[in-house]
């Protein structure tokens, strides 16, 4: 019986982490206070993390620290999490794109941030804060894209795995460096990665530090696509293109089929289930499905 109620509990958490908009991974019964994690992270200035929303429902979320390769400052970081709330309460968005400025994705964190976070609960003070930032741009209802130009190390790469697909230009590439800074991934790189290429192919890429070029990325599923262009601007237009594929409709079907995914990954079967009855009760009888249904019709008469 106590088993039971544990199990049903466990199951309402996961479901109300998956869908309440704003609840996170952790908080204060983990020992994690995001308001001084937010201050500390405020003392190192630097680039900024920049959100275009396109008329098309398409966003351009831009990691801009080009002297840096666009390494994430403690400032970047706070600006993601905004970012990240902004989209979730876009409405009218279908899909989002990451990249990195000056046609390169993100060499990871700033390591002026990293040797003044020292301690190991700084290190997993700022772990759990970028879980939860990831976690929740991953929950997005909008369909997402990490457009690789140039090279994406470190915490870069676990970004490219909190997206829902991954496109490469030609020259670019993938490395999961931590190994050779002595730590492990801890934006959540190591559970994501997995999930993409299997535990085996993870622990080759981990532990080998391989760097993973457009080529050995599209070998092994890290990719879905090489674009045909390294040029910054053309390779951006591939990748919308690549993207609005997947998004014609409109928003609320794309981010109902999004969030539909969402659970049937993350949640038992007998809650992903249940989520979807749901989702379809927002869909059904709406204005999209019915304009379906009578153009339908008019073929059939």
């Amino acid at each position: 019986m106590a088993k039971s109620l544990l199990a049903t509990s466990s199951r309402s958490i996961r479901t109300k982490l998956l869908h309440q908009t704003g609840l996170s991974l952790y908080n204060t019964s983990h020992g994690f206070h995001e308001e001084e994690v937010k201050k500390k992270l405020m003392q190192f200035p630097g680039g900024s993390v920049d959100l275009q929303k396109e008329d098309s429902g398409i966003g351009i979320l831009t990691l801009n620290n080009p002297t840096k390769m666009n390494a994430f400052s403690g400032v970047m970081m706070l600006q993601l999490l905004e970012k990240v709330i902004e989209l979730e309460n876009w409405a009218e968005g279908k899909g989002i794109i990451v990249r990195g400025a000056k046609n390169t994705f993100s060499s990871g964190s700033d390591l002026n941030a990293v040797k003044a976070l020292g301690t190991s609960e700084d290190g997993v003070a700022l772990c759990m804060f970028m879980q939860n930032t990831l976690t929740r741009f991953m929950r997005l209802p909008l369909i997402s894209v990490a457009l690789v130009q140039g090279r994406a190390l470190g915490g870069g790469a676990e970004f490219t795995t909190a997206c829902d697909f991954r496109l490469m230009t030609p020259d670019s590439e993938i490395r999961f460096v931590h190994k050779e800074m002595g730590i492990i991934p801890s934006w959540g790189g190591t559970s994501r990665l997995v999930e993409i290429i299997g535990s085996r192919q993870a622990l080759k890429v981990l532990s080998g530090a391989f760097k993973l070029d457009s080529k050995k990325a599209l070998n092994i599923g890290m990719v879905e696509e090489v674009l045909k262009s390294s040029d910054e601007t053309k390779s951006l237009e591939e990748a919308q293109e690549w993207l609005m594929q997947f998004i014609k409709g409109p928003p609320e079907v794309i981010r109902a089929l999004k969030k539909s995914v969402c659970s049937g990954k993350e949640l038992y079967l007998e809650e992903a289930l249940q989520n979807e009855r749901d989702l379809l009760g927002t869909v059904w009888g709406g204005p999209a499905n019915l304009e379906a249904v009578a153009k339908r019709g008019k073929f059939n008469k």
